[in-house]
């Protein structure tokens, strides 16, 4: 199917989308193009940068955009004028309603949205912004200041549509046509398949956390941190205390591990890297061990006076950030480098500098890598003909030597939030979604979590958004745990050696080192896209995603524990807790009709986990609920299928697991002579249940009879599912 944008226009000094007038006081050298890109030209010189005022945003909007406060990651933000649009943006979404002679009670029903994605031109990357007089402008800059232009063509691209969600979809598949410069998700190898890990910076902490392979949850994967690489740091002397800032500058000065990973090393086994990979699989049952790295190497990228690191004929260069970051946050990092350089491999030679690293970490057994600090390139595009190209062609040489040297597409982008790196994007699959958890920072929690949701409404048609690590014993440990049952994602820890709750780990984790991954990226359902979850004092965050055959939603109160980056002064006192109250509804989950099946009345049973009350609601119904600060509650929605006169079903899933739905597999009903048989495929052991208008005559869990229980109260039809984690046939009888 050919997916289109629909028509955009600027009439009488209005950009008109559907009827509605989006701007007033449109320049005359805004244009609108065929394919529905915004661009301008300017009476001025040619120039690296300009900044194009686009006109007025009217009253009568809401918006939602995602901007990047810092260099490395994005946040999301709402308002209702274009002075609260900040530098940066990289997604603006309005929501709109038609002109219609409809009463307020029916408004719903004319509601359409409205989307601006700036994006790649040339050599030219868009942003978007606002300004005090409520103008929203786009800026195009290309880092270099021998790349200039004095127009801008296809800088914006604008689409509309009545569902937000399938119109960011739609929007990103066009653009992905359009430009060929990189690719939706759905048109890429996804690597890393779902699984517990642990994070690790030096050789000893797998050894020490054996108990962590020993508490019923066999962990499949483990990256190797920084800390592994041969570094030095040229600015501090030995015996010198460490100048603050040079811990950014540190150049890498080979592609092999240091000492801590080889026999010169205190207390170590293993001769080399290869070695201690396959100890720790041999020991472990591990499936997938990855390293870190840089984009360039390292923080400070290579040392170019190091005889290894020659043959790459890297340079010092010195990073110049734009006016966009400067104006929101300045990060310690960026500006240490600025101040120290970088040493920059030849981007001829970059190819070469990764076949190298790669080809060495997979002949000691090494999977796939997890590169870091990807945003920088931007800074470093004088003279490489801009930051677009320069990062460009990184990303293409580390996709190539991903695609050489490792299985599966085995790569997880990190710090990689800007639009140069996304749309430059053809192979990359999974990438970071937000800021680090920080486990010493208590008013971070609540924004992390929102911070991901939001970000994946763009993030997650490009690559699979990766929730970072969490503290499966911190305090937030079930707030964070819950978000990432429903992220889509795959799941991994920081634990301390020793020190784990394997009763949340359970929740996540199956036996076996799988995890019950929903389909898609988890996103705030419809009626929070518009709603500050962190700072408005009455919104709760709902996250929403699909199952094989139910849906799954997260209710989380974010208020009273933070404040969003570049907000903190809107708080006259710290953020306080406080309790919130709110509603789920079947209607909450977006498409739950495409896994309903033919057989739905439109009514859905409805488990929560937290309390384990099961309720039966119609589509439209509503379930209220009241949610402390840091609490959350999460819900197993279930089509119930009509399969006779008198039965109704609806199976749930794992009732143990906080993404129960993510246990079924499938789901047949066979009538035969005088009886009804539910076959079912589920994975996983432990409680498994189901809704029932009635009680079956018996149970069978692969063609062994099992007892069940069944309360006629509510419907919850239980049974065991004993033994390891294997796929299950499940049949009930009536």
């Amino acid at each position: 199917m050919t997916v289109t944008a629909k028509a955009t226009i600027i009439k009488d000094g209005c950009l008109m989308v559907r009827g509605k007038v989006v701007l007033t006081g449109v320049p005359q050298n805004v244009v609108v193009s065929p394919s529905s890109f915004i661009g301008a030209t300017s009476a001025a010189p040619p120039s690296s940068r300009h900044v194009f005022t686009l006109g007025v945003l009217p009253d009568g909007y809401r918006f939602l955009c995602l901007f990047r406060f810092k260099i490395w990651w994005m946040i999301p933000r709402v308002g209702k004028s274009a002075s609260e649009v900040p530098m940066e943006t990289q997604m603006l979404l309005l929501e709109a309603r038609e002109d219609s002679p409809l009463d307020a009670d029916a408004a719903s029903d004319n509601t359409f949205y409205i989307l601006l994605l700036p994006v790649l031109d040339g050599q030219f990357r868009a942003t978007l912004q606002g300004t005090p007089t409520n103008d929203l402008q786009f800026c195009v800059e290309s880092g270099d200041s021998s790349v200039q232009t004095s127009e801008a063509f296809e800088a914006v691209f604008i689409n509309s549509g009545d569902n937000p969600f399938e119109l960011i979809k739609d929007s990103i598949k066009i653009l992905e046509k359009h430009k060929g410069t990189f690719s939706h998700l759905e048109n890429k190898k996804t690597g890393l398949d779902g699984a517990r890990g642990m994070h690790s910076i030096n050789k000893s902490i797998p050894k020490e956390s054996k108990k962590a392979f020993t508490g019923g949850c066999s962990p499949r994967f483990l990256v190797i941190d920084d800390g592994w690489q041969e570094t030095i740091n040229e600015f501090c002397k030995d015996g010198e205390p460490l100048i603050e800032g040079t811990q950014f500058a540190i150049r890498l000065v080979d592609i092999k591990e240091n000492c801590k990973f080889n026999s010169s090393g205190s207390d170590n086994s293993c001769n080399d890297l290869h070695e201690f990979i396959d100890e720790i699989k041999e020991k472990y049952g591990l499936k997938y061990v990855y390293m870190w790295h840089a984009l360039a190497g390292y923080w400070g990228g290579v040392l170019p006076s190091y005889d290894i690191m020659k043959k790459y004929n890297p340079k010092l260069a010195y990073p110049i950030q734009s006016p966009g970051n400067i104006g929101n946050l300045r990060d310690i990092a960026m500006d240490s480098l600025e101040k120290y350089g970088v040493g920059i491999i030849d981007p001829q030679k970059i190819f070469d500098f990764y076949n190298d690293l790669h080809s060495y970490l997979a002949s000691s057994g090494v999977d796939g890598v997890k590169v870091d600090v990807q945003s920088l390139m931007e800074t470093l595009g004088s003279g490489y003909g801009g930051r677009v190209l320069l990062t460009r062609q990184y990303q293409q040489a580390l996709e190539q030597s991903v695609a050489w040297n490792f299985k599966d597409n085995n790569l997880i982008c990190c710090m990689s939030h800007n639009s140069d790196s996304l749309y430059s994007s053809m192979k990359s699959a999974v990438a970071r979604a937000s800021e680090d958890f920080m486990p010493g920072e208590p008013t971070f929690q609540t924004l992390h979590i929102a911070s991901v949701a939001f970000n994946s409404l763009l993030l997650g048609e490009i690559v699979v958004p990766d929730w970072d690590m969490f503290q499966s014993k911190h305090e937030t440990a079930e707030f964070h745990a819950t978000a990432r049952a429903l992220g889509g994602c795959a799941v991994y820890v920081s634990d301390k050696p020793g020190v784990h709750d394997f009763k949340i780990l359970k929740r996540l984790v199956l036996h076996d080192g799988s995890v019950l991954r929903a389909r898609h990226a988890g996103r705030p359902t419809r009626d929070c896209l518009f709603e500050d979850p962190v700072m408005d004092g009455k919104s709760l965050l709902k996250i929403w995603n699909l199952n094989k055959l139910s849906g799954v939603i997260g209710v989380f109160n974010c208020q009273g524990a933070g404040s969003w980056p570049m907000k903190e002064d809107m708080h006259s006192k710290p953020p306080s807790p406080l309790s919130i109250s709110g509603h789920v509804s079947p209607l909450d989950i977006e498409f739950l009709e495409r896994v309903a099946g033919e057989n739905w009345n439109g009514d859905c049973a409805v488990y929560a986990f937290n309390s384990g009350v099961l309720s039966k609601l119609p589509k439209k119904g509503n379930l209220e609920l009241s949610l402390a600060t840091l609490k959350c509650e999460i819900y197993t929605i279930c089509p119930i299928r009509v399969l006779g006169q008198d039965l109704l079903f609806a199976p749930i899933g794992l009732l143990d697991m906080y993404n129960s739905g993510g246990a079924v597999e499938s789901f047949e009903y066979i009538m035969d002579l005088s009886k009804y048989i539910i076959k079912i495929k589920g994975k996983g052991c432990g409680r498994f249940g189901a809704y029932s208008s009635s009680k079956p005559k018996c149970c069978m869990v692969d063609t062994k009879e099992e007892e069940f229980t069944y309360n006629a109260e509510d419907g919850l039809l239980t049974v065991k599912l004993p033994g390891e984690c294997t796929l299950r046939d499940i049949e009930f009888v009536y």
